[in-house]
């Protein structure tokens, strides 16, 4: 399912749909569950974790680095909290890209989300580059996610983002699932677009993600170095977007994506606040979880019937 490349897309012609309600535009909050799951001599992998955290340009470490799992147990111990509670003020729901090894690890704030309606996809079973991996493994993983995820919230996920994928994860996921007999909505596991679409014409959704309307640019250069510069990225995105639902008549959705150890900070999660009440002040916004998202996109524009070999 990675085996072509689509660079013309919907091109001019987007397909015809309204969001529910004759919503403008859909917000997709995603927050990133990853702490425990990261590189680390902890969990047998060969070096510690350099990626997204409060010091970057560093080097893997061959054994455990312990600022760098400091950094990370903040998102699980205190930074999660915050960020439910203000949603939980907002009333809002998000989607969890939850990982299996961090849920394993401490699964209630998992537990949490889930009780109080957020969605719970998957991120994969661990937050590691999946292309260093053998297929046999990758497939391990992907299994072990599922049933981690079903044994802390009661169900499986039915949405799925690697992040740092091989080029054979797509199929591989969706393998996984046929096999275990199990409903796949969609998968994130892209960034090439502004609306839902089908691979290569066939009945797999994916919903694409974000690298720029995110937390993660904190952390990596050139990216954000005030929490008013997200502020202000994310309000151009969401302005951009709306008025192109509003005045264009062709819907978009916004992703923003979050993790507990960065927007969970005091001083970024002001800005995500500061945010969430600028969309507040706007009429025909549908805010909604990728499920959600999913079940309206695969109900409005269905995917296109197989061709006859007749």
């Amino acid at each position: 399912m990675f085996s072509k490349r689509d660079l013309a897309g919907y091109g001019r012609t987007p397909p015809n749909f309204k969001w529910p309600n004759d919503s403008f535009i859909a917000v997709s909050f995603v927050l990133n569950y990853e702490e425990g799951g990261e590189n680390t001599v902890f969990n047998g992998d060969s070096h510690s974790e350099v990626f997204l955290n409060e010091c970057p340009g560093g080097q893997p470490l061959p054994q455990r680095d312990m600022n760098m799992e400091s950094q990370y147990e903040y998102g699980s111990r205190a930074g999660v909290w915050r960020i439910l509670r203000l949603f939980e003020e907002k009333g809002w729901k998000f989607t969890c890209y939850a990982v299996g090894k961090a849920v394993e690890l401490n699964p209630e704030p998992v537990r949490a989300m889930a009780s109080a309606g957020h969605e719970i996809a998957s991120h994969n079973y661990r937050w590691i580059n999946y292309a260093t991996l053998t297929e046999e493994q990758e497939r391990c993983h992907v299994q072990q996610c599922i049933k981690v995820i079903q044994n802390a919230i009661g169900k499986p996920p039915v949405g799925w983002y690697t992040g740092r994928i091989s080029p054979r994860s797509r199929q591989i996921v969706v393998e996984e699932y046929q096999k275990l007999k199990l409903p796949l909505l969609y998968d994130s596991d892209a960034y090439n677009d502004d609306i839902p679409y089908y691979v290569e014409g066939g009945s797999h959704l994916v919903i694409p993600y974000t690298l720029d309307a995110n937390d993660m640019k904190f952390c990596v250069p050139p990216g954000f170095t005030a929490p008013s510069n997200f502020f202000e990225y994310l309000k151009n995105t969401f302005d951009v977007l709306y008025e192109e639902g509003k005045s264009g008549g062709s819907p978009k959705f916004m992703n923003i994506g979050l993790h507990c150890r960065l927007v969970g900070r005091p001083g970024r999660i002001a800005a995500l606040k500061q945010f969430m009440d600028y969309v507040s002040g706007f009429e025909r916004v549908w805010v909604c979880t990728r499920e959600e998202l999913a079940h309206h996109w695969l109900k409005t524009v269905p995917p296109a019937p197989p061709k006859s070999l007749l």
